[in-house]
């Protein structure tokens, strides 16, 4: 690096920024070898399974050029982290790829990894390793190892007839984010605070590690309460029922029009948790979320059949389309 270059506005050089790492992050001292090595190596506590989950966040798709790069780095830890969380598992490290253009601001890529790092570590999964490779665009992927339980993972072919269908606080918040985002005449500074709602994701790790042990089914709703709701029908091979009118809609969708409303309830970018459980552990299981400080609500139920629908005013619909797809065009989610 060049005397006059300032620290941070130099382009990144992986070596250096592998030593930045070490230098500057806490990880690796609960593992077998230190950071920067090989790989990560932990010790899986007794009685538990490895659960792994990866996901990506990528310039463009997921967030834009000037989005801040520590909240990119927590976005990216956290949705890996809401994974783990829908198997009821508990966290234990995190990895970091980082895929960057040629002069790409050391300092973009320090803020990042220090981003996930934080986020990691207040689920108890700091970043212990990664990798970081040229690119013709920004993206950051991130690996989450957690220990789950083998007999309460709550797989998506769990759900039963008879089960209801419940759900962690409340339904479209990245709907509501993204209407901000893409309404016609928001401000500047209204925009971008629609953009940082967009990157916050607060993944709901103690209450799947409180739900495993009573649901049949669980998976988070990442992409949207209509999509989750059909992942679960298809998987389970039977038929959701969902109640529009027990719905604990986001406040802020109530000053929206109803044609405005449920595309935005279903918009995706929640990242609560969607589970089926037998109605005999209903009240148990209501205590073990409340105790982790969430609520969970009762939104439908579990019936022989196929499909995922949407029951209103005694009437039953198909579920109207909604969720987000990665690789529909054009893409409009600016998250």
């Amino acid at each position: 690096m060049p005397p006059s270059s300032p620290r941070g506005s130099a382009p990144i050089r992986e070596r250096e920024f592998h030593a930045w790492l070490a230098a500057h992050l806490e990880a690796g001292t609960g593992g077998l070898l230190p950071l920067g090595d090989d790989a990560a190596a932990l010790t899986p506590p007794e009685g538990r399974v490895a659960v792994l989950t990866t996901d990506s966040l990528v310039e463009g798709t997921h967030f834009l050029r000037d989005s801040p790069p520590e909240r990119v780095g927590a976005a990216a830890a956290a949705v890996s982290l809401s994974d783990a969380a829908a198997k009821g598992a508990t966290p234990a490290a995190l990895l970091l790829a980082l895929l960057l253009p040629r002069g790409t601001p050391s300092k973009w890529a320090e803020s990042v990894a220090l981003g996930a790092d934080r986020m990691g570590a207040r689920f108890g999964a700091p970043l212990v390793g990664g990798d970081t490779k040229p690119s013709p665009v920004r993206a950051v992927v991130s690996t989450v190892l957690a220990w789950g339980r083998e007999d309460c993972l709550a797989p998506r072919t769990g759900a039963r007839p008879g089960d209801l269908v419940v759900t962690t606080g409340t339904v479209g918040h990245g709907g509501w984010a993204a209407h901000r985002w893409t309404a016609s005449g928001s401000s500047k500074v209204r925009r971008r605070a629609a953009l940082l709602e967009l990157l916050r994701v607060e993944p709901r790790v103690y209450e799947g590690v409180a739900l495993a042990p009573w649901a049949h089914a669980m998976l988070d709703t990442s992409d949207g309460l209509a999509e989750a709701s059909r992942l679960l029908a298809e998987a389970s091979r039977v038929r959701v029922v969902i109640e529009e009118d027990a719905l604990p809609l986001y406040p802020a969708l109530d000053a929206l029009p109803p044609s405005e409303r449920w595309p935005a309830a279903f918009y995706g970018g929640d990242y609560e948790l969607l589970a089926t459980l037998p109605p005999t552990v209903l009240s148990r299981a209501r205590t073990a979320v409340e105790k982790v400080g969430r609520r969970l609500t009762v939104i439908g139920r579990v019936d022989r059949g196929s499909g995922s629908w949407l029951e209103s005013a005694g009437a039953r619909h198909v579920m109207p389309p909604g969720g987000w797809q990665p690789f529909d065009a054009p893409h409009r989610r600016p998250k």
